[in-house]
């Protein structure tokens, strides 16, 4: 396995750029004047991160009195700082799960679940390792704890015998936790022998530069990066499906469509800056997402959104 990966900004430069123009001719939504001042932290999820960066870099040039501060420590590591009470607003690429919610219930903090896009989990190869198509048996057998297939050509006959080069996402991601639910049957239950990274990026060039790489995480990043990757289609049961918009959106891309999330503290919420931030996120969902190349939310799921939002406003 290869371990020396350096993360490119170009993604993120290009995503804010294009939203500043996309925004520029709808408007951009509300955001509550200019006279707003204060900070907003954010951090978590790496999959949500791209659409995160984007609203925050819109947001501060709409109000330059706020400062937005975007990490990217996983779903994981963002909850550890949220419960903590160390920042505002938590990215999320699965739900809040129990001990979770135990850990911000003893620190006092209570908080609302909104959903900002959708995102589907791109299975990847080098564009040399010809697969087309996994099925969701097949990704069990190469992912599953204590697998020893060393090429595809040990999961199905006629698949490249190129020995593989496994990237994905470590134990703090979301996209961890929910590839291994839902691929290998139980939630962080995975081969521990391949290349992990908190940072999409770095997963990317480790495919990407690696003639033997294999590889998942989010879409969005696929997207970013399509000239210098091959997609594998999976087969959840009903035939080998791709993930784009369509699929994503509507759930056909089995099992591996998922809602995306921000968790924002109650107690900070109160604040103005903050609830503004939220507010432009969610009336410029369909922009953000789009140059951010994240799926949007429907129009049900954008307006359950902003209710929860607004509740007891």
């Amino acid at each position: 396995m290869k371990t020396s990966l350096k993360s490119p900004l170009a993604p993120v430069v290009a995503v804010v750029a294009l939203l500043a123009t996309a925004l520029a001719g709808c408007g951009g939504g509300s955001t509550g004047g200019s006279n707003l001042s204060g900070t907003v932290k954010v951090d978590g999820s790496s999959t949500v991160y791209p659409f995160a960066q984007a609203a925050a870099e819109e947001f501060q040039g709409k109000n330059g009195g706020v400062k937005v501060t975007v990490g990217e420590s996983g779903t994981g590591g963002g909850f550890e700082k949220f419960c903590a009470g160390e920042t505002d607003i938590s990215n999320a690429s699965r739900p809040i799960e129990p001990e979770e919610k135990a850990a911000c219930k003893k620190k006092g903090i209570e908080y609302r679940e909104l959903q900002v896009a959708n995102d589907g989990i791109a299975i990847v190869s080098n564009p040399a390792l010809k697969i087309e198509c996994l099925s969701t048996d097949e990704l069990k057998r190469i992912w599953n704890k204590g697998s020893k297939v060393q090429s595809a050509a040990d999961v199905k006959s006629g698949l490249p015998s190129t020995t593989l080069s496994l990237y994905g996402p470590g134990t703090d991601s979301g996209t961890f936790d929910y590839f291994t639910g839902q691929i290998n049957g139980e939630e962080g239950a995975s081969r521990t022998d391949y290349q992990p990274s908190e940072d999409d990026n770095v997963l990317v060039q480790g495919v990407s530069g690696d003639k033997g790489g294999l590889g998942y995480f989010g879409f969005s990043y696929f997207e970013q990066n399509s000239d210098k990757l091959n997609l594998v289609a999976v087969d959840g049961g009903n035939g080998c499906v791709k993930p784009d918009a369509k699929s994503i959106q509507d759930g056909s891309y089995k099992p591996l469509a998922r809602p995306i999330f921000m968790y924002v503290s109650e107690s900070e919420l109160a604040r103005e800056e903050v609830k503004q931030f939220l507010a432009f996120a969610l009336d410029s969902h369909a922009e953000i997402s789009d140059v951010a190349k994240i799926v949007p939310m429907s129009e049900s799921q954008a307006a359950k959104a902003k209710e929860t939002l607004n509740a007891g406003a």
